[in-house]
């Protein structure tokens, strides 16, 4: 038994960051990097100085969803509906509701306008239902028209800019939350690393439930991942096959790059678990934000990084980095 009470560490409320740095690139940066040296401090803009000629620079380019629909009952009850991902027909999701248990399935919510837009289906267990347009317009068109982009609830301030919160190279809308590692980066760092010699390459891992749904359970082998939708392309498998190291951008690359290592499959759902033991395929270099508490993500670290992340995050809480998706981020080699 592995305890999910190894992956815990204290983190004070103050340290969570509400609100981006401007400009993205000023960001701090803990350079892990040298495995056996002593941790240094940088910023993102200082990225290209750590990266080599035969580098891969992977990033999930995946976009966030206006995934958050504020609706009501015809009795005037809120009803929030968070989608998930879609179910093979396209015009069905899964998605959180919130009050579940005061939705019966068949209950059809409103917009804010009164007009008709979300069916509620069944229940999957753990607030997840079946959801379906009320109408001819389909789900991602009403989100499209009355949704916004969630924030994590740990971000209790607005900001000004939902752009803000979606990486400069976002393509497809596929996301629940944003592949947060890539706020830090801009079009001039991106360029400053390919002018060192690294190549970059985009991914999709559509991220979901998998990636921001706590560890309940006490020992981690008995975590069950939720399926999240990933794409590889064989020329981005290719090319971190021959590279000198993959610098993988975030943890929901690593999962996209690792599912198609470990699966040979290009696209589809993966539930992969990364803890550790897990037996490292591609990727070399991490670069990440610093991770909750009791996270699958921090589980993921701690096999990556090995017991080193105690270091680390001790180290970054003592010079008052910024934590979590708006905070500082850190680059570590696999141990």
């Amino acid at each position: 038994m592995v305890s999910i009470d190894q992956f815990d560490y204290e983190l004070p409320d103050d340290r969570i960051a509400q609100t981006p740095v401007e400009p993205r690139d000023a960001a701090r940066l803990l350079d892990a990097t040298d495995s056996s040296g002593p941790l240094a401090h940088r910023h993102v803009r200082d990225l290209a100085g750590l990266v080599r000629p035969g580098d891969v620079i992977v990033m999930n380019d995946t976009r966030v969803l206006p995934a958050r629909l504020a609706l009501s009952k015809v009795t005037g009850g809120a009803v929030e509906v968070f989608l998930l991902d879609p179910l093979p027909d396209s015009n069905t999701w899964r998605a959180l509701v919130r009050p579940s248990r005061r939705v019966p399935a068949g209950t059809v919510v409103n917009d804010p306008d009164g007009r008709p837009a979300i069916e509620v289906g069944d229940d999957l267990g753990s607030g997840v239902r079946i959801v379906r347009s009320a109408t001819d317009e389909d789900v991602l068109s009403v989100a499209r028209r009355i949704g916004t982009v969630p924030l994590p609830p740990y971000i209790t301030d607005q900001i000004d800019d939902a752009e803000r919160y979606q990486t400069v190279y976002a393509n497809n809308e596929r996301s629940v939350a944003a592949p947060t590692a890539g706020l830090h980066l801009t079009p001039e760092v991106l360029d400053a690393c390919r002018a060192a010699g690294a190549q970059t390459y985009t991914v999709e891992l559509a991220v979901g439930l998998g990636t921001f749904r706590p560890i309940l359970v006490d020992d981690i082998a008995e975590h069950q991942m939720h399926g999240e939708q990933f794409l590889v392309t064989p020329e981005v498998l290719e090319a971190c096959q021959a590279a000198t190291r993959v610098i993988a951008i975030g943890t929901t690359t690593v999962r996209a790059l690792e599912s198609a290592a470990t699966f040979g499959l290009g696209e589809g759902t993966t539930e992969l678990f990364i803890s550790p033991g897990y037996e490292w395929k591609l990727v070399d270099v991490l670069f990440t934000n610093f991770h909750q508490p009791r996270s699958s993500l921090l589980v993921m670290l701690a096999s990556f990084a090995g017991p080193r992340w105690r270091d680390i995050y001790a180290e970054a809480l003592r010079e008052r980095y910024r934590f979590l998706s708006f905070g500082d981020a850190m680059m570590v080699r696999r141990s």
